[in-house]
């Protein structure tokens, strides 16, 4: 978990508009259509339950829509998980700017990517990024129009992932289960890695606690000099 500093503000805005999915993956030059090797669903709702196995890669209330394509990726590059409001949301329509929260991805090697549901072990977190200079992270990906750069560590073994970006709204986090979480997986094949690190793993769901720092938080009332813990698990980076 990362500390980072969070200034008191007070923002408010639609719960409606505060929604959103990842709905494309951009890699290797190229940017797939909507959906395209991504389990989305067709209501853009959040997780509010941790301990729920649709903590893994979303679910009902927001049933998801199987496929059955894989994204080709290289290791120790980065791709793009592009996030919107709903899936024919334009640029402009990512999440709600009052909604503030911390930005993760996970990836767990699987089998067989298409049909692996993401729940248990397997999970490691490659990236994180919570609030700093006077910035959450859900609004950096907001500014750059929905855009969140992921990188792949070049470290890890070659085969078949699912990619998991994540979304935390933290607007409602003064009460237990009040924090709005979205996520959902990509299919990935990576190739180019060197196999030499074997990433320490987290079950999903058992990576956060209703009653985490980062989770059960007034963001409104803290001081300028406050720090934000960033939820789950410490990050992995190639040694």
């Amino acid at each position: 978990m990362k500390p980072s500093t969070v200034f008191a503000g007070v923002a408010s805005a639609s719960p409606a508009s505060a929604h959103t999915i990842f709905v494309q993956l951009a890699t290797g030059g190229q940017t797939y259509a909507v959906q395209y090797g991504i389990r989305d669903p067709s209501y853009d709702g959040p997780q509010t339950d941790v301990t729920s196995r649709n903590m893994a890669c979303n679910g009902p209330p927001n049933p998801t829509t199987p496929s059955d394509k894989i994204i080709p990726v290289m290791a120790g590059t980065s791709v793009t998980a592009v996030w919107r409001h709903t899936l024919t949301s334009g640029a402009n329509d990512v999440m709600d700017a009052g909604h503030k929260g911390p930005v993760m991805a996970y990836l767990k090697k699987v089998t067989d990517a298409k049909s692996d549901s993401g729940v248990g072990d397997g999970w490691f977190k490659i990236q994180e990024d919570g609030y700093s200079n006077g910035n959450w992270a859900t609004n950096k990906v907001i500014n750059n129009q929905g855009n969140q750069i992921i990188h792949i560590p070049p470290c890890i073994a070659n085969g078949q992932y699912l990619l998991r970006a994540e979304m935390v709204a933290l607007h409602g986090a003064r009460q237990t289960n009040g924090a709005q979480l979205y996520m959902e997986c990509a299919q990935i094949n990576i190739t180019g890695g060197t196999g030499t690190a074997t990433p320490k793993t987290y079950s999903i769901p058992g990576i956060y606690k209703s009653n985490d720092p980062g989770l059960l938080i007034d963001i409104y009332s803290m001081k300028s000099n406050s720090q934000y813990i960033i939820p789950g698990p410490p990050l992995f980076t190639c040694p």
